[in-house]
């Protein structure tokens, strides 16, 4: 299977937890549905069908984590436009600005794993990236947060079962046989539930529980299936 392999990274990433409204918290890594929309920014695709477009049934996705998650916090001015007015100074009842104190990602980096069964589409993405043309703004996370990309390359991959090995990206537990995973010492394991699958109407249909390691080691786990890449590299797409 031919994959298309990049980095997207920034100064800072901010990939909103969908439990948190007054003190926004970030995912540590983009979630397939944020990922699907950066690819929608270099392609052009419109908001309302970049979803649709990289849907589970027509791309495979994996994501693995280059640069160690670092998270902090800064605190951001947001304006008061109640009535759809902003007025910029202090009145009764009425504040001009309210700081929101707000996690953010320092230095991410991510190499993403991309397949999709449309050649033309996929073609279309290695050269954009690889020229290094987007249609919209590239962001991670916020509009405010501008981001890049890099082309790696284009590498095969070989579907494979059932094996102990070592995985480079994020690993979906769903897919782990046995609950079988080694930790090992000098590693930091954590997990997190991220949305999976969004449909058009922005709503989330499922939900999946995503082991990682934070400085971007592998893992060794047992694992139900995975992808093998031509430089001996182990994916798992999501």
């Amino acid at each position: 299977m031919k994959v298309l392999v990049f980095d997207i990274f920034g100064e800072f990433a901010h990939f909103r937890k969908f439990y948190t409204t007054s003190s926004p918290l970030s995912f540590p890594f983009p979630p397939p549905p944020t990922i699907f929309g950066m690819l929608g920014a270099i392609l052009g695709i419109d908001r309302k069908e970049y979803l649709e477009t990289f849907s589970f049934n027509n791309c495979k996705i994996a994501l693995q984590i280059i640069n160690p998650i670092k998270k902090i916090r800064l605190g951001l001015n947001l304006i008061n436009t109640k009535g759809n007015i902003w007025i910029p100074v202090k009145k009764k009842n009425h504040d001009a600005r309210t700081q929101v104190k707000t996690e953010f990602i320092k230095n991410p980096r991510y190499r993403i794993y991309f397949y999709h069964k449309n050649e033309e589409l996929f073609n279309k993405l290695v050269g954009n990236i690889k020229n290094h043309r987007s249609y919209y703004t590239f962001s991670l996370g916020l509009s405010e947060l501008l981001g890049d990309f890099q082309f790696v390359g284009i590498k095969n991959f070989t579907e494979k079962e059932n094996n102990e090995i070592y995985v480079s990206t994020i690993i979906p537990i769903s897919q782990i046989l046995e609950n079988k995973i080694i930790f090992e010492e000098g590693k930091s394991y954590f997990k997190e539930r991220i949305p999976l699958i969004m449909n058009s109407n922005r709503i989330v249909e499922r939900y999946e529980d995503i082991i990682f390691e934070s400085q971007g080691k592998p893992i060794k786990v047992k694992i139900d299936k995975f992808y093998q890449g031509e430089d001996g590299t182990n994916v798992i797409f999501l």
